[in-house]
């Protein structure tokens, strides 16, 4: 999170996209402000943009040469999924990270994706286990916390395509749109990622046996264990903030950086 910045636009980062260090605009396969919201939301994810920095409506027409009413859209679709917040007065700004957020996000999830997989598991076939055999494969092998993310995803969503549910579908896609940037936080915790592959194996395990009081226990227990891990990880880090800045204060306070501050002309020029 080092190359976050604080607003935007964008300066100095050294992605190869743009030398904003947002994607540039793809070809128009979507609407302007669909497309300008997804170059914002990977900026987001990635860091590159921070939490509470401000999303100035003028610099992003600008960056991207369109007019404010596409941005406005894109801004309202991002705030409606949890990415950015719309203060009356204030304008809009990257939302904070939120234990609270993380937390509920995993549950929520946990009793969706239950349900989902005990609809789905009657409906897989070979192919379609297959097909999930190789998506947790992927996942596995996966180092790059960006393409983590993908497969990660790929996997759940096949474990309950079979489900026949759209609506359903729907909104598991958005909680796993909102839930990316917690779960890059699991990179910080190097033994997380072999765990979760672990739990991965167990689940598809049970799905294969047709298990599904076992499969849908084990996808609860591995959302609600990473909702959990994500919520102490930001109490933690919340706690270590005013701790840290204490010390910066005594330490600008010393009796070392009073001499210093103190000393004469004379003194100084000797």
């Amino acid at each position: 999170m080092s190359d976050a910045t604080n607003g935007f636009p964008l300066e100095g980062s050294a992605t190869e996209v743009s030398a904003s260090g947002l994607p540039t605009l793809a070809a128009p396969r979507t609407s302007t402000s669909r497309m300008i919201a997804d170059a914002l939301r990977t900026a987001i994810v990635e860091g590159t943009l921070a939490p509470d920095a401000p999303l100035r409506q003028d610099a992003i027409a600008r960056h991207f040469s369109v007019s404010a009413i596409p941005v406005r859209e894109a801004l309202r679709q991002l705030a409606s999924e949890g990415w950015a917040r719309i203060e009356v007065n204030k304008g809009a700004s990257v939302a904070s990270l939120s234990r609270d957020e993380a937390r509920e996000i995993y549950e929520i999830r946990s009793a969706l994706e239950s349900l989902a997989l005990g609809l789905a598991i009657p409906n897989h076939t070979a192919a379609s286990l297959r097909e999930v055999s190789a998506l947790a494969a992927a996942a596995k092998r996966e180092r790059d916390p960006s393409l983590y993310v993908a497969r990660n995803e790929d996997f759940h969503m096949s474990l309950y395509a079979p489900a026949g549910r759209p609506q359903l579908m729907d909104m598991l896609i958005t909680l796993h749109r909102r839930g990316e940037r917690y779960l890059r936080l699991k990179f910080g915790f190097p033994a997380y990622k072999g765990e979760s592959d672990a739990e991965h194996a167990e689940i598809l395990a049970a799905v294969k046996r047709r298990d599904v009081s076992a499969a849908q226990a084990l996808v609860a227990a591995h959302l609600l264990g990473t909702g959990e891990l994500i919520y102490r990880f930001l109490t933690d880090r919340a706690a270590a903030q005013p701790a840290a800045k204490k010390t910066r204060a005594a330490s600008a306070a010393s009796p070392a950086s009073s001499r210093s501050r103190s000393r004469t002309p004379d003194e100084a020029s000797s």
